[in-house]
């Protein structure tokens, strides 16, 4: 009986301990619960500014159901389901944040690798069309110099094509040599006398030769 009553002030005391504790102690969770729905929602908003909902716009709607889970949570009373989901709210939306940063890098990486690339080819286009040009400005070169060519070969035909007409109508030279051969006459025979002694005659003179004069002609006749 007595050891009864020693019991008694013990058990009073820890059920008022209980009954004082307990609001305390609810009140704590509430403000855990608040706190961890805060910074569920602080991630979340950091992530719409880092482009989350664009990149991942999957992981981002999931973060925001755990958030308003959490919320519902907390109105019912159920402040551990509360905490527990704010803090799943939170770890999603911190790591949709880190992929998002790592794809936009990604993505900025592969841009500025488009840029380069492009770049090579504008300066491989440049250096092409001046290639061009100056094989160009060679063909026009040898061109103006076949055509040079070809005005002076011309020229040329032209030119013997005019000597050679000019020939054919001019008259034909004829160069003539006269060869002249004259033949003296020879010396009259003396007359001879006859005395005879019978009858006297007077000789009969002979005519003198006759001078024959012969001409030879020789005509050499050159064509140009």
């Amino acid at each position: 009986m007595s050891r009864t009553n020693n019991l008694m002030p013990t058990v009073a005391s820890l059920a008022l301990a209980l009954v004082f504790a307990s609001p305390a102690h609810a009140e704590g969770k509430a403000d855990r619960a608040r706190t961890a729905i805060a910074q569920a929602e602080g991630k979340i908003q950091a992530g719409d500014t880092a482009g989350v909902g664009t990149v991942l716009p999957a992981r981002q709607a999931e973060a925001r159901a755990a958030l308003s889970t959490a919320k519902e949570d907390l109105a019912a009373g159920r402040k551990d389901e509360a905490i527990a989901q704010a803090t799943r709210a939170s770890a999603i939306a911190e790591a949709s944040i880190g992929e998002a940063q790592k794809h936009k890098a990604a993505e900025a990486a592969n841009a500025q690798q488009q840029a380069n690339d492009a770049s090579a080819q504008v300066q491989q286009a440049q250096t092409s069309a001046v290639v061009a040009q100056q094989q160009a400005a060679d063909a026009n070169a040898r061109a103006a110099n076949a055509e040079q060519s070809a005005a002076v070969s011309a020229n040329r035909a032209d030119a013997a094509v005019a000597v050679a007409a000019a020939n054919a109508s001019a008259p034909a030279q004829v160069e003539t040599t006269v060869t002249t051969t004259e033949n003296k006459p020879r010396a009259a025979a003396k007359p001879q006398k006859v005395v005879k002694t019978t009858v006297r005659k007077s000789a009969t003179k002979k005519a003198p030769a006759t001078v024959a004069a012969t001409t030879s002609t020789t005509v050499t006749q050159t064509v140009q």
